[in-house]
């Protein structure tokens, strides 16, 4: 395993860490919580530290399975814990609030679900233009002073939106979307962080699942999975991405003798600026790859030729915007920045 440091954080950070939006139950054709409790474990095994989850992935229901884990197996102390704040239940969805009241409500629950005193990366989930930014930091700075949380971090912000922020507090991280199909960040977000010593967990390696190298044209998605609505997984998208999975695959094979998966996350951690990737899982076969990672690189022309299957493929290239949670809150007007 390779390690990497963020700020505020006295643990070692892996740079493959564990997410955890399936276990959540919903958006993902539900889980199993005792699987998902091995997966956390079978994570730890291999040199796993880092492990990402949030309030969001069903309902609070993630970080209960990953207190439960955690728990289970002991040495909370090695284990960098990140969660997430800043989404309002409301009904069957969310919306953006990171306000003063919401964040001082949220991080009570999450202490508890997540069965620890303290938590090691407190992210801000999604910018909220309701709520200026300076009163999120500062809410998030008295958490930090109070010794409830250890760093702290952002997710899906601009760089404008953490200028601001990080005038009033220290910035530790951020969390933007980054894969072989979804690569936005590398143009501005990821070499600011760079510049300014800020931590990035890229979320996404995988892009739901389609750089698994497991999906077919007839792959049927089921109940609330998300994919059942993501441009990405519908025509006539869906196959020009499965072409491009199959070229690097073979790719990957001829050239490294590994899979798809392995050269995908290894393309992002190649990417300069990029701390940690990633990795969603619900079960613990789905890690089995993640040996396959380690202890090699991509060269120049490599990347380059990876960039161009893409490119070719992919006539119709779509973003991730579809997971954007509601701008504005039912009370009030949509704000914007």
């Amino acid at each position: 395993m390779e390690y990497a440091l963020i700020s505020d954080v006295p643990v070692s950070a892996s740079r493959i860490g564990l997410g955890t939006w399936a276990m959540g139950g919903t958006q993902w054709g539900g889980a199993d919580d005792d699987e998902s409790v091995r997966t956390i474990h079978a994570a730890l095994d291999l040199g796993v530290t880092l492990i990402d989850t949030a309030p969001a992935y069903g309902f609070g229901h993630s970080e209960e399975v990953v207190g439960r884990a955690l728990a289970e197996r002991g040495g909370r102390d090695r284990v960098v814990l990140a969660t997430k704040v800043g989404l309002e239940q409301r009904g069957d969805g969310v919306v953006r609030n990171s306000s003063p009241r919401q964040i001082s409500n949220e991080i009570e629950r999450s202490l508890k679900r997540l069965k620890t005193d303290y938590i090691d990366l407190y992210q801000v989930h999604w910018p909220d233009f309701a709520t200026p930014y300076e009163e999120t930091a500062q809410a998030l700075l008295d958490l930090q002073r109070a010794g409830k949380i250890r760093a702290i971090g952002v997710s899906n912000y601009s760089i404008e939106a953490m200028e601001r922020f990080r005038r009033v507090a220290p910035l530790a991280s951020a969390q933007p979307p980054l894969n072989l199909f979804e690569r936005e960040a590398l143009e501005d977000i990821i070499p600011w962080c760079r510049a300014h010593g800020v931590a990035t967990l890229t979320y996404g390696a995988l892009c739901r699942g389609l750089l698994s190298g497991t999906l077919n044209e007839g792959t049927a998605f089921e109940g609330d999975d998300l994919r059942k609505t993501d441009p990405k997984f519908l025509p006539p998208r869906f196959a020009q991405y499965l072409q491009a999975v199959q070229r690097l695959e073979r790719f990957a094979r001829e050239r490294y003798g590994k899979g798809v998966l392995a050269l995908a996350v290894r393309w992002v951690l190649e990417q300069p600026g990029v701390s940690v990737a990633l990795w969603g899982a619900r079960r613990a076969t789905e890690l089995d790859a993640l040996k396959d990672v380690m202890g090699w690189q991509l060269d120049k022309e490599a990347l380059t030729y990876m960039d161009s299957m893409v490119n070719e493929s992919v006539r119709e290239p779509v973003g991730p915007e579809f997971m954007a949670p509601p701008v504005g809150r039912p009370e009030e007007p949509e704000a914007r920045v």
